[in-house]
């Protein structure tokens, strides 16, 4: 090939380096080549052994020969070519300039769209547009075709240290948007990790996309390295699970996926084999999947709502129980509940649907609440459950008269027999009540009992307050602290643990939002859900990590990725050194506590050698100045409080 028709690539600024004898890897356009010197001149070659792959550059001269470093194979270390054979690898042109070296390439040829690039372009159009993942060697393809996206400011792409973080990013990002992202893994372990996210976004009802590299097809069952069945893997957990061929319909597979997760509320999963994601895409045009999501506006039907209306308008001492589905429904839910004046009580997972300084908010009720919100339901005569699934955490009695209403007909009665169950969207249902109630109602207003309900919450609190047995500080300082000091519109990840239920129990929300791992309930959900809240709200809204040692330590590598993404991100871990929650447990069930001491790092020093500002606080007269110094910071923050076990 003529010279001219060449473009050069300096690959090495100084010809020395590479003495005699050696080789080196070096890049030109973006293609590894493998530069060699030998008797006296510099070469270059692909890097490429054709047998495996094997990386020459990585290999050795010997006898003349280049030895490939993967299984030996030799190759000239000039002209490329195996002594003995037909096979070689192609040499390319060098030329030497005052020292430096360049490599001579034919000029790039434009970019041929891959099957890759189609879904992810189909991705990106149904405003799919975050992605948490790793790239390695079995979905490269895919990762190129993200690039690119990235490139033109369509996708947010953020690397993660643990497939694992990824998928509860995912899932939380999910949670607080009704909205699905992405997470993005490589065949066999990488994979794998996911499996624990994909459960917390399925038993939650989070729409989440998975989207995972796998082994070429040519060798599947055949037991090669990193070879799993990622379909009969990812079964269990994705109704639609389904692996991409080369003749698949690809952007029609993507709007499918995507609809699934988005009206489904569900985790899916979408495996890409490696040669599928670099095979040319056949010239299509890419269709807009927004124009299949349809409106999930469900109208309750006429018996359910005229019984419910009936009920609600006989009931002297209604009390409304709020769960995680009615959180993008807050305004008809309020508008209903001051209609009847009665008390809203939520439950774990839905904390901050109504703020607890409303005047008809009652707190949370279950294992993680108040005795507000247990008072009211235990005098209630009639409850309206609305988006709340019964879990026997939250101990929603069955006593008493009960309405549910949900969009999703199987969780209606899925525990037990429901008096009224109502099938429909929240909104939708909550105002057709509303227009449906008569003007007079016998229903009491419960406001002025529910402030002194809260007079006697707030005065057992602080008696609480004043406990110390000087082994750090009690859970009811903590958290009267933050209710103190957090920001109002915060989002705050939970983790699992004493610190939620203490979280449940002292914190008084106000416009803030919680995530939490609800029914699946994994430790260390906190940090790497706040990735995915970042990556919704951005800087619109601060975003807080409260956790324990033990689920903090599970995915402490995050912190990097907090601090490499810049995520104004501000954790607060309450250090005991000790899995408490399951020390209580064993205690409880009349076991000797047993296997759950902990060694930690120095968390606040840790932080600061990242590149975040850590904290320490050892005595409770200075909690409330350095949570206020740590929200005041610009960029990402930990304080590490010293917590007593006991104290909860």
């Amino acid at each position: 090939m003529s010279n001219m028709n060449l473009k050069w690539w300096p690959v090495l600024e100084d010809k020395n380096f590479l003495t005699e004898g050696r080789v080196m890897t070096v890049v030109a356009d973006n293609k590894q080549i493998c530069l060699t010197h030998f008797e006296g001149n510099i070469c270059a070659l692909d890097n490429h052994c054709p047998h495996q792959g094997g990386p020459l550059g990585e290999g050795s001269i010997e006898k003349g020969l280049l030895r490939c470093p993967w299984h030996g194979w030799d190759y000239h270390p000039c002209s490329g070519k195996a002594p003995g054979f037909d096979d070689g690898v192609e040499p390319y042109p060098i030329k030497i300039e005052d020292q430096q070296v360049f490599v001579g390439l034919p000029h790039s040829t434009p970019h041929i769209a891959t099957i890759a690039d189609v879904m992810v372009e189909t991705l990106v159009k149904a405003e799919v547009t975050t992605v948490f993942g790793m790239v390695g060697h079995s979905n490269l393809g895919l990762a190129d075709a993200m690039r690119r996206q990235e490139e033109q400011g369509k996708l947010k792409y953020i690397g993660i240290r643990h497939e694992g973080a990824a998928a509860f990013a995912a899932s939380a990002y999910g949670k607080l948007t009704g909205r699905p992202a992405a997470c993005f893994a490589i065949a066999g372990p990488g994979s794998t990790n996911m499996f624990t996210g994909l459960w917390d976004a399925k038993v939650d009802r989070a729409p989440l996309l998975a989207l995972t590299g796998q082994i070429e097809t040519q060798v599947i069952g055949t037991g090669t390295f990193q070879e799993v069945d990622l379909l009969q893997a990812f079964q269990s957990v994705a109704n639609f699970n389904h692996r991409v061929h080369k003749d698949s319909n690809h952007s029609e597979l993507i709007i499918q996926a995507i609809r699934h997760a988005f009206l489904n509320r569900e985790p899916v999963h979408l495996t890409f084999p490696d040669e599928v994601q670099v095979s040319p895409a056949p010239d299509k045009e890419i269709p807009d999947p927004r124009l299949r999501l349809t409106q999930q506006t469900i109208t309750p039907p006429p018996e359910q709502l005229q019984l419910a209306t009936q009920m609600i308008s006989e009931a002297k001492r209604p009390v409304m129980i709020v769960g995680h589905g009615a959180r993008f429904h807050t305004e008809s839910v309020l508008a209903l509940a001051e209609r009847l004046n009665c008390p809203v009580v939520t439950t774990f997972k839905g904390k901050g649907v109504i703020s607890d300084h409303h005047v008809l908010a009652g707190g949370v009720l279950g294992r993680s609440g108040t005795p507000i919100a247990s008072y009211f339901m235990n005098e209630s005569d009639l409850l309206l459950v609305i988006g709340a699934s019964f879990s026997k955490h939250t101990g929603i009695t069955p006593k008493k008269p009960t309405i549910q209403i949900d969009f999703d007909p199987l969780a209606l009665s899925k525990f037990h027999e429901i008096d009224c169950p109502v099938w429909g969207e929240i909104s939708i249902t909550a105002a057709k009540i509303l227009e449906q109630l008569g003007p007079d109602l016998p229903c009491v207003d419960h406001r002025s009992e529910i402030s002194e309900r809260w007079d006697i919450w707030r005065t057992e609190k602080s008696r609480r307050l004043m406990e110390d047995r000087d082994q750090g500080i009690s859970s009811s300082v903590i958290f009267q602290a933050l209710t103190d000091t957090a920001p109002h519109n915060a989002v705050i990840c939970v983790d699992v643990g004493n610190n939620a239920y203490s979280l449940g129990r002292y914190f008084e929300s106000r416009e803030q939002s919680f995530l939490m791992s609800g029914y699946l309930g994994s430790i260390g959900f906190a940090l790497p859900a706040a990735l995915g809240a970042w990556a919704a709200v951005g800087d619109e809204r601060p975003v807080v990590v409260v956790c324990g040692d033990g689920g903090l330590c599970q995915y402490l590598a995050e912190l990097t990725t907090i601090v490499k993404y810049k995520m104004p991100i501000k954790v607060v871990v309450l250090n005991n050194n000790e899995l408490g929650k399951i020390s209580k447990e064993q205690r409880s069930g009349a076991f000797p506590v047993w296997g759950t001491d902990l060694v930690n790092p120095d968390f606040a020093e840790l932080a600061n050698s990242i590149g975040a500002t850590g904290f320490k606080v050892n005595h409770k007269s200075d909690l409330h100045g350095v949570l206020n110094k740590l929200f005041q910071l610009d960029g990402p923050g930990l304080v590490e409080i010293e917590s007593d076990v006991s104290l909860i």
